[in-house]
């Protein structure tokens, strides 16, 4: 019996010999990384935003297959509903990391990334913001947060700069706009922004002669619509959501008030499905936003679209691409930082997002990078516009699905 033990010895120590010191303790390293990554996601799918958080989670829902065929990464999905509500938003965030999340995704709001972003900083679990402008969401020297979607300013700065592209491809010069907003976190970051940045823009041949903001909750939009009639201004520069959007337009057309143009300078609303399918061809057509968008061309693009259409063949990623892109880029940003860190430690893999790298990607601009603070700042924005009842890219030229129209025809004039 002692014999049979020094044979044993002797040979595992001449094993150990030949291949290295680390040759007993690597199997058992291997054995107990994490081979699944359980990522909890984080949308508004139910309350006024309910729409938009039910296209972000389509982004989620496609996700795992595809991030395995790409990343040879297992993704656990961990769904919460924010309901729209800020506080309901951080008790879920909470409720996820007891249940074993080890990545939060989401929440396409900006009040609520700022209260989740609170919650993953205590509790030390990465939170991978997909779509969220309030500038201070990465402003606050937070390490467990990042953000690859732009900030207000940078969604300003993109949308203004599209307009000047807008007035000069169609070569005309509207004088003046009425700009209406909503008064959510998202909405008065944008109005500060605009009221920074638009008065110090020559190349613009317009000014603001009215400011309207009204809740994004709203059932009613006919005092805000009369008084943004009465400016008489050219055009109106909105930022919305869905609901209102839909309430909005439908209250311009009820008093009959047909302005040049409703250009949103970079907010959600009116590119969403049920933008068409509420108010018809006729009424949102023509109008037009400039925001960050899919590059149809690049081949993430076709290969997210076609599992897209495979897992849900009665929608088109075309009405979705927003939220459906930039929840979608979230996940693989997570993925590929546990593919790289081989951890799910919350520190470790915090770390391992923060040195993200990413070339190949869906949406238009440069790799995904972060800064010292966590944001990507090389996300572009593109001019779409309504027409024939879908999005199409009218602006830069090179990326062009069709020439921009403006102004619009009135509401009367539209077949």
């Amino acid at each position: 019996m002692s014999q049979m033990k020094r044979r044993d010895f002797n040979r595992i120590a001449a094993a150990a010999a030949v291949a290295g010191s680390g040759a007993l303790a690597a199997p058992a390293i291997v054995r107990a990384q994490p081979k699944k990554l359980k990522v909890g996601v984080l949308l508004p799918r139910s309350g006024v935003q309910a729409f938009i958080g039910q296209s972000c989670q389509m982004g989620a829902d496609i996700s795992p297959a595809l991030i395995r065929e790409m990343y040879g990464v297992d993704i656990e999905l961990m769904n919460a509903d924010t309901e729209t509500n800020v506080d309901v938003a951080r008790s879920r965030a909470e409720k996820l990391i007891n249940d074993g999340a080890q990545v939060l995704v989401g929440p396409f709001d900006s009040g609520a990334a700022a209260a989740i972003a609170q919650v993953a900083e205590q509790r030390k679990v990465p939170f991978v913001v997909n779509i969220a402008a309030a500038p201070q969401i990465t402003e606050q020297g937070y390490k467990y947060t990042v953000r690859n979607f732009p900030t207000a300013v940078d969604l300003i700065r993109n949308g203004l700069a599209l307009m000047r592209d807008l007035f000069q491809a169609t070569s005309t010069a509207p004088r003046s706009a009425v700009f209406m907003h909503v008064n959510d976190t998202f909405g008065q970051s944008m109005a500060r922004g605009i009221a920074g940045i638009l008065p110090r823009l020559d190349f613009l041949p317009f000014k603001v002669v009215e400011t309207i903001s009204y809740d994004p909750a709203a059932r009613d939009l006919s005092v805000e619509v009369a008084k943004a009639k009465a400016s008489n201004a050219d055009f109106i520069l909105l930022v919305s959501r869905l609901n209102d959007a839909i309430l909005l337009v439908r209250e311009l057309v009820k008093q009959r008030w047909s302005p040049q143009a409703i250009v949103s300078p970079g907010s959600p609303g009116m590119y969403e499905a049920q933008f068409y399918k509420a108010l018809g061809n006729k009424y949102s057509d023509y109008c037009i936003a400039n925001v960050p968008w899919h590059n149809p061309k690049a081949p993430l693009t076709q290969r997210v679209e076609a599992a897209f259409s495979k897992q849900f063949p009665k929608e088109k990623l075309m009405f979705h691409s927003l939220n459906v892109g930039f929840t979608f880029e979230a996940m693989m940003i997570a993925a590929d930082a546990f593919k790289r860190v081989g951890s799910a430690d919350g520190t470790a893999l915090a770390e391992a997002i923060r040195k993200t790298d990413i070339a190949e990607r869906m949406m238009v601009g440069g790799p995904i990078r972060f800064d010292a603070k966590g944001q990507n700042t090389q996300i572009a924005s593109a001019c779409i516009q309504n027409r024939g009842g879908q999005p199409l890219v009218v602006l830069p030229k090179a990326a062009a699905q069709s020439a921009p129209v403006f102004p619009v025809p009135a509401w009367g004039a539209r077949a």
